[in-house]
């Protein structure tokens, strides 16, 4: 696969459509050739302990953020055309169609691939698929693990040598 975007989301809480950061990286040619990063103000807005913990984000984040249809607007331009892959897709798949229906938005059914499945078929010597583990594999040194553009750039680099 030489064409996609790949993309992350993190959430303020338990509910999928609380999505309060996005992660797009846009691979055409086998190259990256435009990212794309946004906070975004959470619905319901308010965050977990344990989300916060892991990627940081907060009220003092977001408060000030764009609500999702004002930066989906701005993203899917980018993505026009574009498979989507996600690593753990089954978590980014099921934001993107809550918030699509949360906030009333007809879902376009993007394609979606996902790298944890093709790192668990392919790579079966890795003591887990995580994230961070099939990237350091990959060659990519993921230093910001769960900064949503970090994420989408270690998925790219993955999708790139095994999708």
């Amino acid at each position: 696969m030489q064409n996609f975007a790949a993309i992350d989301f993190e959430t303020a809480n338990s509910e999928r459509t609380s999505v309060c950061s996005v992660g797009i990286v846009i691979v055409r040619d086998g190259e990256i050739v435009d990212k794309f990063y946004s906070l975004i103000q959470p619905e319901p807005n308010y965050y977990s302990y344990w989300c916060q913990r892991v990627h940081g984000l907060g009220h003092e984040d977001t408060d000030g953020a764009p609500v999702f249809p004002y930066v989906w607007s701005q993203i899917k331009p980018l993505i026009a055309g574009l498979p989507l892959v996600a690593h753990n897709k089954a978590f980014d798949e099921s934001c993107l169609k809550a918030v699509f229906r949360c906030y009333q938005m007809d879902y376009p059914d993007y394609e979606f691939y996902c790298t944890c499945v093709a790192a668990r078929r392919l790579l079966r010597q890795l003591p887990d698929h995580k994230l961070d583990t099939v990237a350091a594999y990959c060659g990519f040194d993921l230093l910001n693990h769960h900064h949503a553009l970090a994420d989408a750039e270690a998925c790219a680099h993955i999708a790139l040598q095994l999708l």
